[in-house]
């Protein structure tokens, strides 16, 4: 069986209800982690992961709330594994880099803890595998291909087609409509978007909130998207704004008219499964 969990659902802005993004996807004693925001280790736990069993995770882009708990799990892998425990991150362009500045930032601490522990020797090791498109993982159980988004001016941005026990899942990170996309979702049981809406977001008029239209996909884009590509079910995960209570409804019905599969406008730790 497959599962894909949205461990978090949220966006930049802190919520109460909703932590930073990211995706599990697991079959069996396989999983893989899309994108590291704000709680996913707590996340994690909440739906009975944990870090130290990941086969991998993947970055859709270097924003700061899809990334900003990476950090977070690095250390927990290490201090956690009893023994080496090679985290293997993918991610666009960058990616190394962005891993050698939180290496360097969690200096002190990786100090602390080799002084204060004999059977800890080395630091946490991490393998960074930087992806652009193409198959990037197929070892017979699990197949992943990559393909570029269009998040610019966070560019490059990637999205990944998980082919796994049967299944097609597509985790797209935040993207408009583009080829690269397309190839992604082509068939899939399952397509996870992030979306902004843009009823709600176009009459405050304010640049800084208008600026968000420009590289998500809306409801109505994601719809699109999907009925394009064949998928049998879409998932809304990063909702921007964050939808107030009772206005669901209006969420899906903007999707509704443009596909025709169900829909759903996640929460945290919503599971979708096949």
């Amino acid at each position: 069986m497959v599962e894909v969990i949205t461990l978090g659902t949220g966006g930049p802005l802190p919520s109460p209800d909703r932590a930073g993004p990211a995706t599990l996807v697991r079959s069996g004693a396989r999983s893989f982690l899309v994108d590291a925001g704000r709680g996913v280790q707590l996340r994690l736990s909440a739906a009975f992961g944990s870090v130290t069993a990941l086969d991998a995770v993947l970055l859709t882009h270097l924003h700061s709330d899809h990334i900003c708990d990476l950090n977070d799990l690095i250390t927990t892998r290490w201090i956690m594994a009893f023994g080496p425990s090679p985290l293997t991150i993918y991610g666009p362009v960058g990616t190394a880099s962005l891993v050698d500045r939180t290496m360097a930032m969690l200096a002190d601490d990786i100090g602390y803890r080799i002084a204060h522990h004999d059977d800890l020797t080395e630091g946490p090791i991490v393998n960074v595998i930087e992806v652009t498109s193409g198959v990037i993982v197929d070892d017979g159980e699990v197949r992943i291909i990559a393909a570029p988004t269009d998040h610019a001016p966070a560019s490059p941005s990637v999205g990944y087609r998980f082919e796994i026990d049967g299944a097609v899942i597509a985790v797209a990170g935040d993207t408009i409509p583009c080829d690269g996309l397309d190839l992604l979702v082509d068939g899939a049981d399952c397509y996870v978007q992030t979306v902004v809406r843009e009823a709600l977001i176009r009459p405050l008029g304010l640049p800084r909130f208008l600026d968000v239209l420009d590289y998500h996909s809306s409801t109505v884009t994601a719809a699109q998207t999907a009925a394009r590509g064949g998928v049998k079910h879409l998932i809304f995960t990063h909702p921007v704004p964050a939808p107030q209570p009772g206005t669901e409804g209006e969420w899906l019905a903007e999707a509704a008219e443009h596909f025709a599969g169900p829909v759903e406008l996640a929460v945290d730790l919503f599971t979708w499964s096949n």
